[in-house]
């Protein structure tokens, strides 16, 4: 037993140390991390081909608006799948600092209150960091143009060359891609597309709160309304739903989020509007028209039929652009046909608890829709499921792959990638903790809180003793409690040639979520 005590004491300490340490701690033997963010998920920057000078405009708060409109709007060339910023003088690139993790960390690095609202990556970076990732060694970061298709081939290209230099500066060690929402249609798009180098270099491939079969709320609202990025009182300040609006009618990423057609959905997504119908007897009637996706189409085409957008003085009609649904659609075949390598494992994570826009209402009975037109000024109330408030867990949870493990973590689309859950999950995937008896699919954790030892020579015998607490962290119910909820206590003995040892083990029962272990222990042993 005091050998035993000894070996718990060593393993504190050299823990404390490493806390301790005034350098950040590197564990040499952990495998590479690209993280891969989703739509608006990177910083994007505007080079002036012709002095080069380069200003961001994705994201920034102040003169956000004029930025976005003069150097982001952009048009869609179906002849080589691009969207094309207006600005001819313009190209959009993303920066590639800090080994790709600035573009993809906090999105306003200039923004000082409320920082928060931009944050992307930025915790999971500081917590990966804590487990011994080093920046440029062991974690990197892949931005791109979000406006552009999810196969576009120049972006692609672009990733088959990062992980190339991954591989090569971390050693020749697979590494592990981590991608958040449609950067998990990126991956797939580009495992289903370049296998073999998908094979070659990635050992793992967790996604988290990946669209798999779109997000038909969010894309419907996004078509005929906008979208915010931000929201609270930050949103003033920021670009106009509108404005983004107008771009986003453009990009292909936002229609090969629409909802898959052939996916067998167990409530199916619908657009819902109040009209007015006359019969022939001249009377009217209030009624609910529903259109499922296929007819959905319609009625874009439609509303956004005389839609234009003001640039240097003249209006360009913006209609709803059917050559990019139908690479959209394309696109959509591609990620069908995905499978993954067997040398590669796949990993998904997954948000519920959360009320998630699936059917999109316009109208009511007062003030039915009497023009498709004015779609864009109606406020639209939702029909929603289980998820993460953007993407419906029945979406994200069909990945079509060969899966090792699918999770569902209560979290909100974003905010999921700062959920101490998931770091538990990706930790242990990872083998970045090194503890074989965590089990995500049955999620706890257990968290020192006191430690106290003590040791003396008496008579002859070494005593020691120890006192050690913990606090369970579980969603679960305790179990083995007893019933009029006082403390379980269960005691040990242990003896051999020349010593004893004794513990006492009290579990308390458990309190908004934590369940208090305490231990207390003393060993006598002769004293060589």
């Amino acid at each position: 037993m005091a050998i035993l005590l000894d070996e718990i004491v060593q393993s504190l300490e050299l823990w404390l140390k490493m806390i301790r340490k005034p350098e950040p701690y590197v564990d040499p033997n952990l495998d590479p991390v690209l993280l891969v963010p989703g739509i608006a998920g990177s910083i994007l920057n505007a080079v002036d081909e012709e002095t080069g000078k380069e200003e961001r405009v994705w994201v920034r708060i102040l003169g956000a608006n004029y930025a976005f409109r003069t150097k982001l709007w952009s048009r869609f060339d179906p002849s080589t799948g691009k969207t094309e910023s207006l600005d001819p003088k313009t190209k959009i690139v993303v920066p590639e600092d800090r080994f790709g993790l600035h573009a993809i960390d906090a999105l306003d690095p200039d923004l000082v209150f409320g920082q928060e609202a931009v944050y992307y990556f930025h915790e999971m970076i500081a917590e990966f960091i804590k487990w011994g990732y080093q920046e440029g060694k062991t974690l990197f970061g892949f931005g791109y143009d979000f406006r552009q298709s999810n196969r576009l081939k120049e972006t692609l290209d672009r990733l088959a060359a990062k992980l190339e230099a991954i591989y090569t500066a971390s050693g020749e060690k697979k590494i592990n891609i981590i991608s958040h929402s449609m950067g998990g249609l990126l991956v797939k798009c580009f495992m289903s597309l370049h296998s073999d180098v998908f094979e070659k270099y990635v050992k793992n491939w967790i996604a988290i709160a990946a669209p798999f079969q779109g997000a038909p709320g969010y894309v419907t609202s996004t078509f005929l309304n906008g979208m915010s990025f931000v929201d609270g009182w930050e949103s003033n300040f920021f670009i106009s739903k509108w404005n983004f609006h107008q771009l986003l009618i453009e990009c292909p990423s936002v229609y090969e989020l629409m909802a898959c057609l052939d996916f067998q959905w167990e409530h199916k997504p619908l657009l819902e509007m109040w009209r007015e119908r006359l019969h022939g007897d001249g009377n009217s009637q209030i009624i609910l028209e529903s259109y499922p996706l296929a007819e959905s189409v319609d009625i874009f085409k439609e509303a956004l039929s005389s839609n234009t957008f003001n640039y240097n003085g003249e209006d360009i009609p913006l209609p709803y652009n059917v050559e990019v649904l139908k690479w959209a659609n394309e696109t959509r075949n591609i990620l069908a046909h995905a499978k993954v390598p067997p040398q590669v494992q796949f990993y998904n994570i997954y948000g519920v608890n959360l009320e998630t826009p699936h059917t999109v209402c316009y109208g009511d009975e007062q003030t039915p829709v009497t023009d498709l037109q004015q779609l864009r000024y109606f406020q639209p109330t939702y029909v929603c499921v289980d998820g993460d408030g953007t993407v419906p867990a029945e979406s994200a949870m069909a990945d079509g792959l060969r899966a090792e493990a699918r999770v569902g973590v209560p979290g909100e689309h974003r905010g999921i990638l700062c959920e101490h859950h998931v770091f538990r999950i990706l930790k242990h995937w990872l083998k970045a903790d090194h503890d074989p008896y965590y089990n995500p699919l049955n999620d706890y954790v257990v968290l020192p809180t006191a430690f106290e030892m003590e040791k003396h020579k008496e008579k002859g015998l070494e005593v020691t003793s120890l006192k050690e607490e913990w606090e369970i962290i579980t969603d679960d119910n305790p179990k083995n409690i007893a019933a009029d909820g006082n403390p379980v206590v269960s005691s040990i003995s242990v003896s051999q040639e020349g010593a004893e040892a004794r513990a006492t083990v009290t579990v308390y029962p458990q309190n908004e979520g934590k369940q208090h272990v305490e231990l207390n222990a003393v060993s006598v042993s002769v004293d060589a």
